[in-house]
């Protein structure tokens, strides 16, 4: 399985069914550096005064560093540009507004895709809405959907 970001941030949260959590126990996952990028993020952009911000950035540290270096890949030139193409196509079909960040996120998601399919693996994500419109114009690329909980569970 190739991970999607919604993956980390519902574990990080506690959000994952128990479906989830058995698949990233007992199957083998590999990670996009796609997702490396939209995790790392929040190092600069939360506010480093906020009472919270050191523990959320503690948790995404102990998250990235889990990550086993031999199972984390990068796109390379052909996803990104089939990717591009993928996301310049979900955005013109989708409709939505210019200028408001959803072009970014189509390609990020394209390039998670993508990577999925060039490694033979399938794609886990939370991202139900983004996902169903690419394996529906690419249906060769496997995806596993599922719905986070609404809320926090308690951690064993």
């Amino acid at each position: 399985m190739l991970l999607d970001t919604s993956v980390y941030l519902d574990v990080l949260q506690g959000r994952t069914p128990e479906a989830v959590d058995n698949l990233l126990t007992y199957r083998l996952c590999h990670h996009s550096a796609v997702c490396l990028a939209e995790l790392s993020h929040v190092f600069g952009r939360l506010d480093p005064a906020h009472p919270t911000t050191k523990s959320v950035l503690g948790a995404v540290a102990d998250t990235i560093e889990d990550i086993p270096a031999h199972r984390l890949h990068a796109p390379d030139a052909t996803a990104w540009g089939r990717a591009g193409m993928l996301a310049g196509l979900l955005f013109r079909l989708s409709h939505l507004p210019k200028g408001k960040g959803h072009e970014r996120r189509f390609l990020n998601d394209a390039l998670i895709f993508h990577q999925a399919g060039m490694l033979g693996a399938t794609v886990l994500t939370g991202n139900v809405g983004d996902f169903d419109y690419l394996s529906q114009l690419v249906p060769s690329v496997r995806v596993i959907f599922y719905r986070a909980a609404p809320g926090l569970r308690p951690q064993a």
